[in-house]
């Protein structure tokens, strides 16, 4: 395949969400005891992970969590349960930590994302991002100066409409100007980011692991097309 356009994933695809040692600096149960590194990093799993739902809410809780990507209020609600869901005791401490979520500047991206973004902008390639997404990312590429490398934000709470649903990967499509039989979608989700295969797109996955665990996953994925 050629590929004459390219959409990429946001969270476990071009950026990440890392827990590090501030992440949870002040983070204490309902005994007073630190929460451990395990815990930490359950809590973040259930925060970032792209489709699955790790808690069982009420009814109201229940429509909050399947519309979260499209309104940032309903985004809060639901996050904030899963966190007091997770052992989160206080709404102090959920307040820093969903802070940090909707943070664009939180979030680091992969080593290979500015090289990728470069490689593709160098050959005259359009970039799209797409994602289901409660906050404006736009601000963490303006501030590497990336901004300029992608030519469609799609972002679900703007689009009303998330993932696999064919409208935000055609939003994009539009935005690029781009044939989608000619484009590669790559993201970290086959339910999510495989949905493009319906409008004709090749899929690409990708592993979200740590930024320091995965260094060159994007660049691998662009040698077996050909750039044109």
């Amino acid at each position: 395949m050629t590929v004459a356009a390219v959409l990429f994933d946001f969270s476990g695809t071009l950026f990440r969400l890392e827990d590090d040692e501030s992440w949870a600096d002040d983070l204490i149960d309902t005994d007073g005891q630190p929460f451990d590194v395990h815990e930490t990093a359950e809590i973040m799993r259930r925060m970032t992970a792209p489709v699955e739902q790790y808690v069982q809410f009420d009814a109201e809780g229940q429509i909050a969590w399947e519309q979260r990507d499209l309104d940032p209020q309903l985004h809060r609600k639901a996050y904030f349960e899963v966190l007091r869901q997770s052992g989160v005791p206080t709404v102090r401490q959920a307040e820093r930590l969903y802070g940090r979520l909707v943070d664009p500047m939180s979030w680091t991206p992969y080593p290979d994302t500015e090289d990728v973004l470069k490689t593709l902008a160098a050959r005259d390639i359009p970039v799209g991002l797409v994602s289901n997404i409660a906050f404006d990312v736009r601000p963490a590429f303006a501030a590497r100066g990336w901004d300029r490398l992608v030519g469609s934000f799609a972002l679900s709470f703007e689009i009303g409409a998330v993932k696999p649903d064919p409208r935000i990967f055609r939003t994009a499509l539009d935005e690029l100007g781009a044939p989608a039989t000619a484009t590669l979608m790559v993201g970290d989700s086959a339910e999510a980011d495989g949905g493009a295969t319906t409008l004709g797109c090749r899929f690409a996955l990708v592993d979200p692991l740590p930024t320091a665990q995965r260094r060159d996953a994007l660049l691998r994925v662009l040698e077996h097309y050909e750039l044109g």
